[in-house]
């Protein structure tokens, strides 16, 4: 299996995982975002464990590599929230998914080597289209300006070079994301103290705490990042476009709803621009030449 086809799985499955956010936070929304986000997190980080082999000396790093991390799994958080509570959800999160786009239109910028060719910029204008599709289902949304937009193009800035800077900091290992979970679980449980009124929750919201920690905001990020180490990231980043498509079908699923054909043409846009974005380049590099992929 060559490092480009094991990266692209990694990042589906990543993807996959991600998909299950949207269904998952739709029945636990009646929970404060920050303690729902918090208490995954931190079951999320345990996941480090079994991924280093319990040798959990392996997820300790430098604190400016930690700090990269708080940057990236609570700075994303932190501001998609704040979108969120001020502008339209639709349409900030419709914000938020700039950020495959900026995946790829910024490689350039943080990985030698790395150039930006013009099947990947329509690539990208496609897949963003059809996001736009599914969020929007092919309606007219409010343009008038919300400061939650900005935050929502934070977020999303945030998570593109987040993802993109993991491969220019000191090699580490990924049960490292542990403790970058570990200490965003913390910042956002404060965040709830802090922001928002007490909560309790029910049995049937722990095991769905369990899956979020577990699945969408635990093994996703160990996955992502394996897949950012041996992958090309501006292939990555136009699967990533997937995320909010597999959102929607799951939640018509979920709701018993038929699928409409305003998804199946965003799905045509998003799946077609993936492939028509793809690597026409033989090697099989990583991301960053010299990054020693041999320490996972």
């Amino acid at each position: 299996m060559t490092s480009a086809f094991k990266a692209a799985w990694l990042a589906l499955c990543a993807i996959a995982l991600w998909a299950t956010l949207a269904p998952v936070s739709v029945r636990l929304s009646h929970l404060p975002p920050f303690l729902s986000a918090g208490c995954a997190l931190l079951i999320g980080s345990l996941v480090a464990l079994p991924w280093s082999r319990f040798q959990w000396r392996l997820a300790i790093v430098p604190w400016r590599t930690l700090a990269l991390g708080i940057y990236g799994l609570f700075g994303y958080h932190f501001l998609l929230f704040v979108a969120f509570r001020m502008a339209p959800a639709v349409e900030a999160n419709l914000v938020n998914y700039l950020w495959p786009l900026l995946i790829v239109v910024l490689a350039p910028i943080f990985h030698k080597g790395t150039q930006l060719q013009w099947r990947q910029v329509v690539a990208a204008v496609a897949g963003f289209s059809g996001v736009a599709l599914v969020m929007t289902n092919g309606q007219s949304i409010t343009t008038q300006f919300n400061l939650g937009y900005l935050a929502a193009l934070a977020s999303a800035f945030i998570w593109a070079t987040y993802s993109l800077m993991t491969q220019r900091v000191p090699t580490f290992h990924t049960a490292a994301i542990g403790s970058f979970g570990l200490v965003s679980g913390l910042l956002a449980l404060a965040c709830h103290f802090a922001l928002e009124a007490p909560a309790a929750f029910t049995a049937d919201d722990a095991a769905l705490l369990l899956w979020m920690g577990l699945g969408p905001l635990g093994l996703a990020f160990y996955v992502w990042d394996a897949a950012l180490k041996i992958g090309r990231a501006q292939q990555i980043g136009l699967l990533s476009f997937l995320t909010p498509l597999g959102s929607t079908v799951l939640l018509l699923i979920d709701r018993q709803q038929a699928l409409t054909p305003t998804v199946a043409l965003a799905g045509m846009l998003i799946v077609g621009g993936a492939w028509f974005g793809r690597s026409s380049e033989g090697r099989n590099a990583a991301n960053d030449p010299v990054f020693d992929t041999g320490r996972e």
